[in-house]
């Protein structure tokens, strides 16, 4: 029984051993690989602007009112002679003339007692960059920075206007312009009524988390004095545009404001004490109140049949649109370019900018619109649709709406309120 137990002992210790050194084998075997693993992901590079940043030490400045690349490079510690060859033809990658106050640069610099600089990065916009590399002789590149694409899906209700209800949801302010040219043949902008709101499918750029603008509107909804417009972008015949969700296209035959951003100071009228002249006569247009310079757009297509100054209007265009409707815009500071009596304009073309010529006593543009040549209420006319989704497009548009209408008739998961926003998906 002893030697039976003794044996039993002896089996059980061995088969211990063996398993330990199995084990420790094992452990043994795959720790250099485990190590080696995370020593090589340790050992990949952080690279910024293509650069490992690691080598050096790096810090940022702003580029100073006046400054020029050669001064900065000076002000860094670069020699004279790699100063010197900025002014050599670097096949158009950079034109060193056109460095912008308040752009940021950054300075990569070796990490020892000389401190010598190997590279100046100068940021020329959000996502274009230059890289200036200081070896054996100057070497100029350009890139452009990662742009990531956040679709979102954001509401937002109207207090005051569209500009403040992008700040006051904490929304992209540019987001705002965009919507305008959406619906530019459709709401009046000038005329937002506390209440109005809409929901917007669209896409965010960011570069190092950061926004830089806005990309497509996909779709949108927009509520104006209790009327609902919904937005569909949809391409037909090679063309994208903005349609309703029957098909009928947002772009009329004219725009509903020749500004985008301003307010109406003076409606029509036929009688109107004049501000400069001093009695009453009628105003037969729509007084746009704007800073000077503002560029003012041809509310349609059409040709320049008149183009000049006159001590009433000070420079003007007119503009007939058909034979139907004629459009003037008065008191320009100056003219778009190219126009000129005889010239073709296209909807939205800058004909001119807001000023002051003329009978006015401030910055502003003076809109007039005739109908069979009678004077009406440019705020009041009611212009048509041009072609709606073609026969043999419906089925297709109607399906490709469904999706897109599924999202934007959705109860919001909780009430509006600042910062409400859906990231749906990166890409």
């Amino acid at each position: 029984m002893k030697k039976f137990l003794f044996a039993l002992t002896i089996s059980a210790l061995s088969l211990f051993a063996v398993f330990y050194y199995v084990e420790l084998v094992g452990f043994t075997v795959t720790l250099p690989l485990n190590s080696q693993s995370a020593n090589s992901e340790e050992l990949q590079p952080v690279l910024e602007y293509g650069i490992p940043v690691d080598s050096f030490d790096v810090y940022s400045r702003t580029v100073k009112r006046d400054q020029t690349l050669s001064s900065i490079f000076e002000s860094v510690g670069v020699r004279g002679d790699y100063i010197r060859q900025l002014g050599v033809n670097r096949n158009g990658i950079f034109d060193i003339r056109k460095v912008r106050a308040g752009n940021t640069y950054k300075v990569f610099s070796h990490r020892d007692t000389t401190a010598r600089v190997e590279y100046v990065v100068y940021e020329h916009s959000a996502t274009d960059y230059v890289v200036f590399h200081f070896s054996d002789s100057l070497a100029i590149s350009a890139d452009k920075k990662d742009v990531i694409t956040i679709t979102k899906l954001s509401e937002a209700e109207i207090s005051t206007s569209l500009w403040e209800a992008m700040k006051d949801y904490n929304l992209n302010p540019i987001l705002a312009l965009d919507l305008s040219e959406v619906y530019a043949w459709a709401v009046d902008f000038f005329a937002l009524y506390k209440g109005d709101k809409f929901k917007v499918l669209y896409d965010e750029l960011y570069v190092d988390n950061v926004s830089v603008g806005i990309g497509t509107i996909h779709a949108a909804w927009f509520e104006h004095r209790g009327h609902g417009y919904y937005a569909f972008r949809y391409q037909q015949d090679s063309v994208w545009s903005y349609w309703d969700e029957q098909g009928n296209s947002l772009r009329k035959a004219f725009l509903k404001s020749p500004l985008r951003f301003s307010r109406i100071s003076s409606r029509f009228s036929n009688r109107r004490m004049h501000p400069v002249l001093r009695i009453y006569r009628p105003h037969t247009g729509v007084d746009y109140a704007a800073p000077e310079g503002t560029p003012v757009m041809a509310i349609g297509d059409g040709i320049v049949i008149d183009k000049g100054y006159n001590h009433a209007a000070g420079n003007f265009v007119k503009i007939k649109h058909n034979s139907v409707y004629t459009t003037a815009y008065y008191h320009f500071s100056k003219f778009g370019a190219g126009i000129s009596k005889g010239s073709r304009v296209a909807q939205g073309q800058v004909i001119g900018y807001v000023g002051k010529t003329g009978y006015a006593t401030g910055p502003h543009l003076d809109l007039r619109f005739w109908k069979n040549g009678k004077a009406i209420d440019p705020l009041k006319v009611e212009a048509p649709s041009v072609e709606p989704i073609k026969s043999d497009n419906v089925a297709a548009f109607n399906q490709f709406v469904s999706a897109f209408r599924v999202k934007l008739d959705s109860t919001s998961p909780r009430p509006i309120f600042p910062s409400y926003a859906v990231d749906l998906y990166c890409r």
